[in-house]
Order: structure tokens, then C-alpha cells, then sequence
């Protein structure tokens, strides 16, 4: 009995599991944090690999020097203490210690520098690009507009709590979102998900050019390794090229006011196919429209 039963609960399990796995093909991937995640998220872009990867070899050299540094300590601790070490030595200076001491660290920062700089280097030169997006923080939300594609235009607002506790207002915005992407789709992430998302399509390289319109925002999306600051008066850029279908999810990173927490960023990679008749539905829609939610809400 007590067999049956361990086997009927593995196979409801892995049925569960099973069933959560195909829904989530079915989906897309989801760019999110995950509860009581301690690690960085899943890259989903050729520049959050190199930064995962730039990440992992700093952990263990700092992984290194605390064992180290832990190591020493504990040495001075059993050897040198007062009751065993009762007639300390009166040397004050050690030639060869101060220039292992200086030279050590000087050392670790040109290894780490060499592994630093050639990656800053390669997220800050924007490579040939397919299109731009022009991000514009605002006090609190994002405005996305499409240089390139007839000037589409739309604001980005975060989708209230109140949507993830009335099962009904839930469904008008995933109605409203389904038809703005031409598809169904569902509000993953509380406090992360907006009424409307940025678009765009996989393998692509895109360029982002970044400004504010009031004080200074910060554009991050953790799965693509993209982290920048948008600056009134100013007009950075980025970029970053999607190597899975899903939607991704971020947070303006720079304290900017009250609302600093609830400005969160959505991004759906689709098929490129599916961004083309976007495109023409947006155009139709949101070109020079200048709106400042896409719903109306």
C-alpha cells in the first residue's frame, strides 16, 4: 500500500512538473526574479554570458583571498596571542612583506582588469544594429518610441496590484495586452508587469537610446546584462540581442522619487514574424500618437 501510494504521488508530481514545463514552452520564456532566487538570472543575450561569466571568476577569487585572509588570521590568532607569544618581536618594518603586501593586490586588479575592460568595452560600443528604440524615463514609467518604424509611440505604466487580487480586472489586462501583441498573453510578475510592453524581435540586434525627461532613471534588464542610466538632457545608448522568445522583466535601477519602486520594465521577444505584423498593427495604433498609455487606463 504504502508503494502504491509513493508511486502514485511521484507520478502526480512528475505529471505536475511535466505539465508546468509545456506551458512554459508554450509561453515563451519567462526573464524574472524567482522567490528566494541567490544568483544571477538566466542570460538570455551574448552580454549577460560574459557577465555571468566575468562574475563567476570574480567569486572565486574573492572566494581565494578571504580564505586567505581568513587563514592569516587565524594563525595570529593561535601563535601570537599573548599567553603563547609572551616576548613579541620589535620589528616594525619588512622589506619583502610591504612589497608582497603592495604588489599582490596590484597584481589581482590587472588580471581582473584584463577580463573587466575588454567587457565594458564591448557593452559600451553599440555594433551594427537593425533598429533603434528611444527609452525616456519619466517620473514614473517608460516611454518607448520607434525612430524607425514611423514613429510609433507609446508610455509603458505598471499594471496595479489590484489587477493580481481581482480576477476580473486581471483578465481586461491581459485582454488588453493580448490585442496590443496580436496574441494571447498573461501578467507573469506582480509589481513587475505594465499595461504595455516593449516589442521586439529575437536575433536581432537593437539599439537602445536612452534619456529622461525630469531626474535620472536607470534602464535595467538583468536576463539581457543591460544596465544604463538615462540622464535629462542627455542621449545614451546600448544595445542588446535576444537569443530566446519570452518576456523579460526589469526595474528602473537609480533612486528617481517616491514611486522609484513601481516603474518596472516588460520586454516581449517574439519571432520575428510576429514582430512584423505587430508593427503594422502598432503603426496603425500608436504612430505620432504620442500617448501616454496605450489603453487608457
Amino acid at each position: 500500500m504504502i508503494v502504491k501510494r509513493l508511486t502514485a504521488g511521484f507520478m502526480a508530481a512528475a505529471a505536475a512538473v511535466f505539465s508546468f514545463a509545456a506551458t512554459a514552452a508554450a509561453e515563451g520564456r519567462i526573464g524574472a526574479p524567482v522567490e528566494k532566487g541567490l544568483w544571477l538570472q538566466e542570460a538570455a543575450s551574448e552580454q549577460a554570458e560574459k557577465v555571468a561569466s566575468f562574475n563567476m571568476d570574480l567569486m572565486w577569487i574573492i572566494t581565494v583571498i578571504t580564505l586567505f585572509v581568513f587563514a592569516l588570521m587565524l594563525i595570529i590568532v593561535i601563535r601570537f596571542n599573548e599567553k603563547v607569544n609572551k616576548d613579541p618581536s620589535k620589528t616594525s618594518h619588512n622589506t619583502f612583506l610591504e612589497i608582497l603586501w603592495t604588489g599582490t593586490p596590484i597584481l589581482i586588479l590587472v588580471v581582473i582588469g584584463f577580463q573587466s575592460i575588454p567587457l565594458l568595452y564591448y557593452q559600451d560600443v553599440v555594433p551594427e544594429t537593425e533598429f533603434a528604440v528611444r527609452v525616456t524615463g519619466n517620473q514614473w514609467n517608460w516611454t518607448y518610441n520607434y525612430p524607425d518604424h514611423d514613429g510609433i509611440e507609446f508610455t509603458s505604466v505598471i499594471v496595479p496590484d489590484s489587477a493580481f487580487k481581482n480576477a476580473e480586472e486581471r483578465a481586461g489586462y491581459e485582454a488588453d495586452l493580448s490585442a496590443f501583441l496580436g496574441r494571447e498573453a498573461k501578467l507573469n510578475a506582480r509589481l513587475l508587469d505594465t499595461d504595455t510592453r516593449l516589442v521586439v524581435p529575437v536575433d536581432t540586434a537593437v539599439k537602445i537610446q536612452l534619456t529622461a525627461s525630469d531626474v535620472i532613471h536607470s534602464w535595467t534588464i538583468p536576463a539581457f546584462g543591460v544596465k544604463l542610466d538615462a540622464v535629462p538632457g542627455r542621449l545614451n545608448e546600448t544595445w542588446f540581442k535576444v537569443d530566446e522568445v519570452g518576456t523579460y522583466y526589469g526595474q528602473c535601477s537609480e533612486l528617481c522619487g517616491k514611486d522609484h519602486a513601481y516603474m518596472p520594465i516588460a520586454v516581449e521577444v517574439v519571432s520575428k514574424e510576429e514582430f512584423a505584423k505587430w508593427v503594422e498593427r502598432a503603426k496603425a495604433e500608436f504612430a505620432d500618437a504620442g500617448a501616454t498609455t496605450a489603453f487608457g487606463r
